[in-house]
């Protein structure tokens, strides 16, 4: 792209940024289509996760029946806050997310989706999954129509892209929750989260740079160039002195964990972190597990995994990443095998620089050895809470899974999560020590 091209001239006539990162700096005419896009991809799984539960042998369906329900109108009323109630809304990052808002076409979506505290969720009295479709379906059509008359620049439009992105990662949890529970999902959408098998590659040497952390400061603010969304813990991007190191080409196989449990893994404490070992015992005390998450059989002579994929045992290829593990057990087969997690700034310059050379991402989201905290002069945008309550006891995970949508796999893209989150598609890869 030309320095002196305009991002919304380009992305008006280009329909092939809808589902790639550069939807950050989509104009107005592709942003309605990638909005149009996330909705149905929302209600589309939400069809599929409707038919799951009706077949649920749960011990306790309606639970999961209010989990569903709450992911799916939280996606609209999350459109509806930072758009069509947002008298601010034109500000983008100057907006003041304390100021007064219209209030939302349901009475008591706030009361749901904003003041409801998590282990409350799966329990509320919400309406039913028909009334939330409409819901949606209002809450875009709004949506829209604003759109057409925002301006075309990044303070006018932060809030339709930063609700794109939102809905695609509301739309992997659902995914992720159909996983947990174990849906019985129909078998062509089980193939689209399918995970490939990839050649084992001989790890990389990176050398030393001082690498530019993150994306550019303060996006859209009037002192900076146009340059886009970003999430407010992407920023500011500052540099850090990197030291040469040695990372894996992939996530770690299947094939190089079963390595590790069949050299007692599972039952070496020296080998985990307190913590860590404290998370296992309860595990194992209560459900007897002693492999990931979601793993029905593990074959140490012959290697087979079997693991549970949306209520189907399916056997792993040797050669796709290991998944559905917590960042106690990344950590314990690091330590196994001599090796370390990556810092997220490793992973970063790796995934920029690398991709040519085999750097393979984008399969399982990857842990990294980094807690999530802010970058130095990080300054919350309207929408604090996201980061903050993740900051100083999350871990960071990179990449993306076959579950999340293309647009949203940004090399600088920071999830963050509990150590103990297995419920994710999640993997690891390691650095030399």
């Amino acid at each position: 792209m030309p320095a002196d091209a305009s991002p919304y001239q380009l992305a008006s006539g280009s329909a092939a940024w809808l589902d790639t990162p550069l939807i950050r700096r989509a104009g107005r005419e592709v942003l309605s289509l990638a909005l149009m896009d996330a909705r149905n991809h929302t209600l589309q799984l939400a069809t599929h996760i409707e038919r799951g539960l009706e077949l649920l042998p749960a011990a306790d369906p309606q639970t999961a029946h209010g989990q569903a329900l709450w992911l799916l109108g939280e996606v609209a009323w999350f459109q509806e806050r930072w758009i069509a109630r947002n008298l601010q809304r034109h500000l983008g990052l100057r907006c003041d997310p304390q100021a007064a808002r219209l209030a939302s076409i349901l009475p008591q979506a706030d009361a749901w989706w904003e003041e409801a505290p998590p282990a409350a969720r799966a329990h509320l009295r919400l309406p039913q999954a028909s009334e939330l479709r409409a819901y949606l379906l209002q809450t875009l059509e709004t949506t829209l129509a604003l759109l057409e008359h925002a301006a075309d620049d990044d303070q006018g439009l932060y809030f339709f892209r930063l609700c794109v992105l939102h809905e695609d990662l509301q739309a992997e949890r659902m995914v992720e929750l159909a996983q947990t529970l174990q849906l019985p999902l129909e078998r062509p959408l089980v193939q689209a989260f399918a995970v490939p098998a990839v050649a084992q590659r001989e790890p990389l040497c990176l050398p030393a740079c001082t690498w530019l952390l993150g994306s550019v400061r303060r996006a859209g603010m009037a002192d900076q160039p146009s340059v886009g969304f970003a999430f407010d813990n992407e920023q500011p991007q500052h540099g850090v002195p990197v030291p040469e190191f040695e990372i894996d080409a992939q996530p770690v196989s299947w094939s190089q964990f079963v390595e590790f449990v069949d050299d007692g893994g599972y039952d070496r404490e020296e080998l985990w972190s307190a913590p860590g070992w404290a998370w296992l015992q309860a595990l194992a005390a209560g459900e007897g597990r002693r492999g990931p998450r979601h793993v029905e059989h593990i074959g140490v002579a012959s290697g087979a995994v079997m693991q549970r994929r949306f209520g189907q045992a399916i056997r792993m290829s040797p050669l796709q990443p290991a998944m559905h593990l917590s960042w106690w057990e990344a950590q314990a087969w690091c330590c196994w095998a001599g090796r370390r997690l990556p810092l997220e700034l490793e992973w970063e310059m790796a995934a920029e620089t690398a991709s040519r050379r085999g750097f393979r991402w984008g399969d399982v989201w990857e842990w990294t050895a980094s807690t999530f905290r802010p970058y130095p002069g990080f300054a919350p945008g309207p929408d604090a809470a996201y980061s903050q309550a993740g900051f100083d006891r999350a871990k960071v995970l990179r990449g993306g899974s076959a579950a999340t949508r293309t647009r949203l796999k940004s090399a600088r893209f920071r999830r963050f999560a509990e150590p103990a989150s297995d419920q994710l598609f999640c993997g690891f890869r390691s650095c030399a020590l």
